[in-house]
Parts: C-alpha cells; sequence; structure tokens
C-alpha cells in the first residue's frame, strides 16, 4: 500500500508480520523500557521495517533509538517515518539528499469512536466530510491520519507539537491526494505553502503520507 502512494526517492517496507523482542538491539530494547507484550511487538515491526527499508538504501542493520518525544532517530542523512496499526507496520526513509522530512500514517479502515470527529475536524473539513462519497473508506479515519502524517513530518523540522485544530486538511478522491495548510507560525519555509500528501486504502487498512522536499515543498518528490 505505501510503495503506491511515496516518491521512487523513498525505500518502503511493509509487513503484517508479528515480531518478537529478539529482533531488536540491545541499545533498541533498553531505550523502549518496561511495555507490555503488546506494544514491544509493535516496536520490534516497526524496527524491523526500518531496517529492512533503510538496507534498501545501503544502510547495515544499526539501532534506531527514540527521542525525547518517541521520535525514531534516524542515521545522518536520513529521514524517515515509522507507522503501526493493529495487524499492519511500515517505515519509509528516503536520503537528506532528496527528501526534507516525511510523515507516515495508517490506521484501520474504520469509524472513528463516537465524539471523536469533534476534536479533529473543524469547519470546512466537516463540510468537505459530509459532502465526499461512500466510496469504500472512512473519511473521518482519513483525516485523522492525514493530520497524524502531517505532525510525523513537521516534528522533525519545527520541533513542535502539532495540534489537530492548527492544520486544514483537503482530500481529492478522484486521484488520492491531499493538500494540508499548517495554520501556525513555521519557522521553515517548508509549512509557508501548501502541502501535497497522498492516500490508499483497502477493506481493511487506510495509509497516508507526505513526502516534503527542501526545495520545492509543493510539488512531489521524483515520480508518483
Amino acid at each position: 500500500m505505501l510503495r503506491e502512494i511515496v516518491p521512487a526517492a523513498v525505500a518502503v517496507c511493509e509487513t503484517t508480520r508479528r515480531f518478537a523482542d529478539s529482533f531488536l538491539l540491545r541499545e533498541e530494547r533498553e531505550a523502549l523500557g518496561r511495555c507490555v507484550p503488546k506494544r514491544l511487538q509493535e516496536f520490534a515491526a516497526g524496527r524491523a521495517c526500518a531496517s529492512a527499508a533503510l538496507k534498501q538504501l545501503g544502510y547495515p542493520r544499526c539501532p534506531i533509538l527514540r527521542g525525547t518525544n518517541r521520535e525514531p532517530l534516524w542515521p545522518s542523512g536520513v529521514v524517515g517515518s515509522i507507522t503501526h496499526c493493529d495487524g499492519y507496520c511500515a517505515a519509509a526513509v528516503a536520503s537528506t539528499a532528496a527528501v526534507e522530512t516525511i510523515g507516515i500514517d495508517a490506521e484501520l479502515n474504520a469509524p472513528l469512536p463516537e465524539g471523536t470527529l469533534s476534536l479533529i475536524a473543524f469547519d470546512e473539513e466537516l463540510m468537505m466530510l459530509s459532502d465526499l462519497p461512500a466510496d469504500g473508506v472512512c473519511w473521518d479515519r482519513l483525516l485523522f491520519s492525514a493530520k497524524e502524517s502531517l505532525f510525523k513530518a513537521w516534528y522533525p523540522i519545527e520541533r513542535q507539537w502539532l495540534g489537530f485544530e492548527d492544520a486544514r486538511v483537503t482530500f481529492v478522491p478522484q486521484n488520492g491526494t491531499i493538500t494540508a495548510q499548517v495554520l501556525r507560525p513555521s519557522s521553515s519555509e517548508l509549512f509557508q505553502h501548501s502541502l501535497r500528501g497522498r492516500f490508499t486504502f483497502n477493506h481493511e487498512y487506510m495509509v497516508t503520507a507526505f513526502v516534503i522536499s527542501g526545495s520545492v515543498s509543493r510539488a512531489p518528490v521524483g515520480s508518483w
């Protein structure tokens, strides 16, 4: 799924496999700390996908630790993003020579819990959702996913939280694109223009992605 919506410059790995903690390097296991078995399996799957994607860029297996806000810490010269939901995990990485930042998110293709939509959607977004066709995708959950992907692309650049209220998202169902506008001030030119993302889905999952170039933030990188 993810391969369909990111440029050729981005290396990806997706899996529905379960991974035991034995896959993790010692430093990764120590960085995770105490956690329930489900979280441990998710973390191991995420590192497995990330390592496989890095291998496509020519990087050997190395610890992928966590920053102060649990973001993955990539090798020098690499940007990337990891996502997982129940039964699915993916990672996307690219060279900083080609891509400035990446954000991806995967969710179950199911409606949001009752009462959640009013916390993540605002004004014209609510109108958009009401007008979208029933195409086998839960648009409310897709909006959540798109904003999660946008935050993951934003955070490594700005090092600040981006709230759901701080962005507006529009979907174009005909070609699976996302247009996003960040409403809060940004120190980077990257987020001072409308941003283009992509989405795809099947009956079980949905995936969203923002891959942002440092040179032309409003255009896709490489071949879609």
